[in-house]
């Protein structure tokens, strides 16, 4: 007896299949920073020659999770959309880590792994204890509703607009969204708030990206301001 496939079970596996390969894997997560980089540096920073990681960029791009653009001579790639980067969040999440494999093997890659627990951008919104912190205490304040799924409360919705930042509500894309913290292993803000809010951090400087990843440090400028908009103690940033 012969039974046809199921459409959405073959995409599943095909998409399945696009992510389950360590260097394509790796490259995935590197574009969790929301830039674009370009294919020598994606080589370089999976250690893999520039041939084979073009072959793999190729299958990123021709399933639909990546997107390219050319200049000149160099070739460029992001995600795709947020849509993208929430699946590769959401599988890193669910992995359990490995206590040798994952263990740094130097004292900068400690330091590098540090800095991103402390806070990091996951695409576009803030992620690590950093966000935590952020999302627990608009929680606190009745901002955030996280009992029946994430939502914005009236209250929240006028903060945003006190504290100056600007929601575009005009997309498809929700206002809020939970997106589960890899490294904390709860849910930070995502969706058009979380973006909004990271955005004007970084512009009104009180975060500066460092490193060559996704971490991210607040300021002095930054602890000010979140005490000040949020109540936040400047030890719980550092």
């Amino acid at each position: 007896m012969t039974t046809r496939k199921d459409g959405a079970a073959a995409g599943l596996a095909g998409l399945a299949g696009l992510i389950a390969d360590e260097t394509r894997a790796a490259c995935l997560l590197t574009l969790l920073d929301g830039r674009a980089w370009t294919a020598g540096e994606l080589a370089r920073h999976a250690g893999v020659a520039a041939s084979t990681l073009s072959e793999h960029l190729g299958r990123l791009v021709a399933g639909g999770l990546l997107t390219e653009e050319r200049q000149g001579r160099h070739r460029y790639v992001r995600l795709a959309d947020a849509r993208v980067a929430q699946i590769v969040e959401d599988l890193a999440a669910h992995v359990v880590p490995d206590a040798g494999a994952g263990r740094p093997r130097t004292l900068r890659e400690a330091s590098a792994g540090s800095a991103m627990a402390r806070g990091r951008t996951c695409y576009d919104h803030l992620a690590g204890r950093l966000g935590i912190a952020v999302t627990d205490a608009l929680t606190a304040r009745g901002l955030l509703r996280q009992d029946t799924g994430f939502a914005l409360t009236d209250a929240g919705l006028a903060w945003f607009g006190t504290a100056g930042i600007r929601l575009d509500r005009k997309g498809r894309r929700p206002l809020a969204r939970a997106c589960l913290d890899w490294t904390e292993r709860r849910p930070h803000l995502a969706g058009v708030a979380g973006a909004a809010l990271c955005r004007h951090a970084l512009d009104a400087g009180w975060c500066v990206r460092i490193g060559s990843e996704r971490a991210v440090k607040v300021t002095g400028e930054g602890e000010r301001a979140l005490s000040r908009l949020l109540g936040i103690e400047a030890v719980a940033l550092r």
